[in-house]
């Protein structure tokens, strides 16, 4: 449910900060939703959704000049919900393609892809987002404005990057019928390396993932 006083009639629809605010409460209301299983079959196709809407945000913040909040030091916002319960429901509703191999920084020469779960990066985003939502809810919107800015740059931006380039390859190879690499029964507390990660990528075919995570195989690619 919205929080009334992000669309309250005081404010200004067009105003950075209301849009801002009302992109990352839609977020979180669409992510915990979804997190309940209640509809499977559209899970990957609306991640994908969210999490590029989400980024449109981010994108906006980082173009933004620096945000200098009002207060020296940041207002404590008291105990934070606790993600393990999205964490979870995520992992179970993901778990044929929950991991992918990532690369931290692409600018970092001859750094080897190192296994992710998409169930922990989107526990991680909605975390950094509630912080700043706190924030917001209180009246501390340049507060909120600040640290949304500097964890998009810092942590939950290059995280939803990640899992977008995730979610954006797994569509794409069940909608033009290529075989999936997955990472099957990797765990992402070991070191492992490249050659790791091809050694133990197992092949998910279409009918395995397709039906359970609502993805169809779309029309053969033109040769």
């Amino acid at each position: 449910m919205s929080d009334p006083t992000l669309h309250a009639i005081t404010q200004n629809p067009d105003d950075f900060a209301v849009q801002i605010a009302d992109s990352v409460e839609s977020f979180i209301v669409a992510t915990t939703e979804l997190a309940k299983g209640d509809e499977p079959d559209s899970a990957v196709p609306f991640l994908l959704l969210e999490i590029s809407q989400l980024l449109l945000a981010g994108g906006r913040l980082g173009a933004h000049e620096d945000i200098v909040p009002d207060e020296r030091y940041e207002t404590d916002t008291g105990p934070e919900p606790d993600a393990d319960v999205l964490r979870e429901r995520f992992a179970v509703l993901l778990d044929p393609v929950d991991v992918f191999s990532e690369v931290f920084d692409p600018y970092e020469p001859r750094k080897a892809p190192v296994p992710a779960r998409i169930s922990d990066n989107l526990a991680d985003i909605v975390m950094d987002l509630r912080h700043g939502l706190a924030h917001y809810r209180a009246g501390r919107t340049s507060e909120a404005l600040w640290w949304w800015q500097f964890s998009y740059f810092s942590n939950w931006g290059p995280t939803a990057s990640a899992t977008l380039r995730a979610l954006q390859s797994l569509v794409a190879h069940v909608r033009l019928d290529q075989p999936l690499a997955a990472l099957d029964g990797l765990d992402t507390d070991e070191d492992l390396t490249e050659d790791d990660l091809a050694e133990e990528a197992g092949r998910v075919m279409l009918e395995e993932i397709g039906a359970p995570l609502g993805l169809r195989g779309g029309p053969s690619v033109r040769k």
